[in-house]
C-alpha cells in the first residue's frame, strides 16, 4: 500500500498515531472485503470551509460534511499498484463529532475512514437494504481494529 496523506488544515493537531490508525483502517477494510493491497490512496484533511466547497462543488450541496470519497478503483487494471481514490476528511468535524457522541477522535477518524474507504470501493447507502449492508461492514471492520465506541464493543 501506498498512502500519500495531505494535511491542509491547521485546526487540529493530526499525530502519528491518527496517520497510523488511518491507514489501518484502510488496510483492514481492504482485508475484509477480499481485495489486494497493492493501492494507492490519498488521504487529505481540512477544514470546515473547504470541505463545504467541495461538498458544494461535487455534490451540489452547499454544507460542511465529515467525509467525502472520490472512487478511482476498478477490478482489473495493468498496473501492479492501482489508485484506490482520494479520501477527505474534515478534521475539524471529526473533532466536533467525536465530542457530540461522546467518543474519542481516533475513533472517529477511523469510522469515517472505513466508511469512506467502503464508499471507495463502490458501497453505497442511498437505500436502506445498502445503508444496513454499509452499516454492518463498517461494525465488523471496527471490531477487527479493536475499536470501539466509548471503549466498548457495540
Amino acid at each position: 500500500m501506498k498512502f500519500y496523506i495531505d494535511n491542509r488544515q491547521d485546526k487540529v493537531e493530526l499525530d502519528k498515531e491518527i496517520l497510523d490508525t488511518v491507514k489501518k483502517a484502510i488496510e483492514e477494510t481492504l482485508i475484509f472485503e477480499g481485495k489486494p493491497l497493492n493501492f494507492e490512496v490519498s488521504i487529505s484533511f481540512v477544514d470546515n470551509q473547504l470541505i463545504r466547497e467541495l461538498n458544494r462543488e461535487y455534490r451540489n450541496m452547499d454544507r460542511e460534511t465529515d467525509v467525502l470519497s472520490f472512487p478511482l478503483y476498478e477490478e482489473a487494471s495493468l498496473f501492479p499498484v492501482r489508485m484506490l481514490g482520494d479520501i477527505v476528511i474534515s478534521a475539524e468535524k471529526a473533532l466536533a463529532q467525536s465530542i457530540e457522541y461522546g467518543h474519542s477522535f481516533i475513533r472517529e477518524i477511523a469510522y469515517l475512514t472505513v466508511h469512506s474507504t467502503l464508499h471507495l470501493l463502490g458501497y453505497d447507502h442511498l437505500d436502506e437494504g445498502e445503508k444496513r449492508l454499509m452499516r454492518s461492514k463498517e461494525k465488523e471492520i471496527m471490531r477487527r481494529l479493536k475499536i470501539f465506541k466509548n471503549g466498548r464493543e457495540v
